[in-house]
């Protein structure tokens, strides 16, 4: 897909069907591999075309981390490297071109992250026009709630309660944010860490939140953005 200034990569899936509306799939520090493009195929079963950018294609291209502590380091050094703005950008024109694709009806199209994704999908839908952002566990959300009244489609929160990334306070910011707006939702799995969605981490995957937020972002965009 091309870019204002460059073209990156993008995995894309579609649904059985062959069409529906469209969600752009921002990935975790770890990069745009198997589990990214598992919830990529997530989201084709619930009948969304999905577009997964390589958000990383101006430091590393293609590069997919396997989910260890061997990597972390690595990822971390990765995503410290990556300019938020420029990828919030790129992002964003990730969104155009789904809703260009002739496979996405009436150009309808989300934004849903994980971790940093989750951070950019926020960004997203302050400085883009997707119809829904679904935001997992984005440590900087909560610093970017002064231009969440830029925001004009609802967008559901997820973190976990025993989160050692993200700061207690952060989310609760977060949650009273979303209190105070009708189109924007808050959850917080009590029982879940950082990432608890993420299968192929054992360090952080927890089955049980994660089917249960799981399910919440069905619902979700069932209501918001049905396919």
């Amino acid at each position: 897909m091309r870019t204002a200034d460059g073209e990156l990569d993008a995995h894309v899936v579609l649904p059985e069907s062959g069409s529906g509306p469209g969600i752009v799939v921002l990935q975790e520090i770890f990069g745009v591999g198997g589990y990214i493009k598992e919830a990529a195929e997530r989201l084709a079963g619930l009948g969304y075309v999905a577009l997964a950018p390589d958000l990383y294609w101006r430091i590393e291209p293609g590069i997919a981390l396997d989910h260890t502590e061997e990597a972390m380091g690595h990822a971390f050094q990765t995503a410290q490297k990556l300019d938020h703005a420029l990828a919030v950008s790129d992002s964003v024109d990730a969104l155009a071109t789904l809703r260009k694709l002739p496979e996405v009806t009436d150009g309808k199209a989300g934004v849903l992250g994980f971790c940093l994704g989750g951070t950019l999908a926020f960004g997203v839908a302050i400085e883009g026009d997707p119809d829904v952002a679904v935001c997992y566990y984005g440590s900087g959300i909560a610093g970017m709630l002064d231009q969440s009244h830029r925001i004009r489609c609802p967008v559901l929160f997820h973190f976990g309660g025993q989160d050692p990334y993200i700061p207690s306070e952060d989310v609760d910011r977060v949650a009273a944010c979303a209190a105070s707006n009708d189109a924007m939702e808050c959850h917080i799995q009590p029982d879940a860490g950082h990432a608890f969605d993420n299968h192929e981490a054992p360090m952080f995957h927890q089955p049980e939140p994660a089917a249960r937020a799981w399910e919440i972002t069905r619902k979700f965009l069932a209501r918001t953005l049905p396919a």
